[in-house]
């Protein structure tokens, strides 16, 4: 029970700095991307820790959740820079300029983020049920293989295609695949962390 409530914590906390992070494009080791490319990759990985813990339906539900946090904390942070800052006070109107969202980056963030999971989770669960529960390093690395790619095309071409030329936003995906999967052969040993919860379906 402590380790499904930690997982999710965690899932929704990671989700929620990702698309936080992904307002603000940076360069980085000579790359161009979202800074929200940082942090999003781990979420495979503890979506995977749910997987364990909480089995297929009840990870659905977890990504969907996120999901659903994440349009609310897109619009209060939307509403929260509508109201005029107390600057007597110490605010600044260079808050909503940080923070509010950039509606369309924000939408690509939160449909990629459920198309791939749900396309992780899938994947996660046919090499679980199909192929062997053994090696439990290869399923992460197999679904998040597959998985990654879809998360950056997918982000990159509805939040600036068009906006920009087409061979920058191919080298925003790029950045973003080489990022992720660097990250997520990082965090490949957190997979060992919680024990394989067998009876839940």
């Amino acid at each position: 029970m402590i380790s499904q409530l930690l997982v999710s914590i965690l899932y929704i906390a990671a989700q929620m700095l990702s698309d936080i992070g992904s307002l603000q494009i940076v360069r980085f080791a000579g790359l161009s991307f979202d800074a929200g490319t940082f942090i999003y990759p781990i979420t495979f990985t503890l979506r995977d820790l749910a997987h364990k813990t909480l089995g297929v339906k009840g990870v659905r539900v977890l990504i969907l959740a996120g999901a659903g946090i994440n349009v609310l904390m897109a619009g209060y942070f939307w509403f929260v820079s509508t109201l005029t800052p107390d600057e007597a006070a110490g605010s600044s109107a260079l808050w909503g300029s940080v923070l509010a969202p950039v509606w369309r980056i924000t939408a690509a963030s939160i449909v990629a983020e459920v198309i791939s999971e749900l396309l992780d989770t899938e994947i996660y669960r046919l090499i679980v049920e199909k192929v062997t529960r053994k090696y439990q390093w290869a399923r992460v690395l197999v679904s998040n293989s597959l998985s990654v790619p879809v998360d950056s095309f997918v982000f990159s071409f509805l939040a600036f295609y068009g906006t920009m030329p087409t061979e920058i936003v191919f080298a925003i995906v790029g950045a973003n695949i080489l990022i992720k999967m660097l990250v997520t052969v990082f965090s490949l040993p957190l997979i060992y962390t919680v024990r394989e919860q067998q009876e839940v379906q």
